[in-house]
């Protein structure tokens, strides 16, 4: 029975070695930066159309802005009812959605103008948010990712994020649907994992190590947190809470670092 049970726990060993072996691993090179208000607790990031799309976070302060991506002019903005706490948010054809935290609710706002359209409750709490173009995708604060209709807030699955065959170790925060894959900030890390959509697996991870601006490193809450793909260019932009700047980073292969 022992013998047994060793095998099976070394099978297992070898079958998540196998998996982070397929990971691949990048470091970053800073390319560009912009400039951003530090009152910005940013919970959500995206670029469309030539603008950048913001979803702020914290009670009575909470906003959903959209600024000219070239000049950083802003272009129209709405703030939400103080007792609501912003999260994450993504556009998807003349709709954005908006995320809240601990509210259950997911705010609808026509894209032109940010009017109200209606609401979706939510099972849980709200995080990130993306969309694959089809559906929505939203994470709560654990290692899982939920697919929402966005016609009917109907949520149709949820997926479970593994790494090397086993589950996510940490909180996959804000979202980014890139180039068939969803990619996620881990909360209080300076860490990108990339996610199959299909089977949950990560496929790469991400260290930013050393970017979090000097002035922010004093304060827990001034996390990496924000991720924006820009397809006009293809150009890669990242943020934190509170952060300075945001900035455009290229990857650059790297080798894992060992326990």
């Amino acid at each position: 029975m022992k013998f047994a049970l060793g095998t099976l726990l070394l099978s297992a060993w070898l079958c998540a070695a196998a998996h982070a072996a397929d990971i691949a691993h990048y470091g970053y090179r800073v390319v560009d930066k912009k400039p951003q208000p530090t009152d910005h607790y940013v919970q959500g990031l995206q670029i469309v159309d030539g603008y950048l799309y913001k979803s702020l976070g914290k009670y009575g302060n909470s906003r959903l802005l959209r600024y000219d991506f070239a000049d950083g002019t802003l272009d129209t903005g709405v703030r939400l009812h103080p007792r609501l706490f912003g999260e994450g948010l993504t556009v998807l054809d003349d709709a954005v959605y908006q995320l809240t935290w601990k509210n259950r609710a997911l705010l609808v706002y026509n894209r032109d103008d940010f009017s109200k359209r209606q609401w979706f409750p939510l099972p849980g709490e709200g995080w990130g948010l993306t969309d694959d173009g089809t559906q929505l995708i939203y994470s709560d604060g654990t290692h899982r990712l939920h697919f929402m209709d966005p016609e009917t807030g109907h949520i149709s699955h949820s997926l479970a994020v593994t790494e090397g065959g086993l589950p996510l170790k940490g909180q996959l925060n804000e979202l980014e649907w890139i180039d068939g894959k969803i990619w996620s900030n881990i909360l209080l890390a300076d860490r990108i994992v990339v996610i199959d959509p299909g089977s949950g697996e990560v496929t790469a991870s991400i260290d930013l190590a050393g970017l979090r601006p000097e002035e922010t490193l004093q304060d827990i809450s001034k996390v990496l947190n924000g991720i924006a793909h820009n397809p006009a260019d293809g150009g890669l932009w990242v943020t934190g809470k509170y952060w300075p700047w945001i900035f455009r980073i290229e990857l650059v292969p790297s080798t894992p670092t060992q326990p």
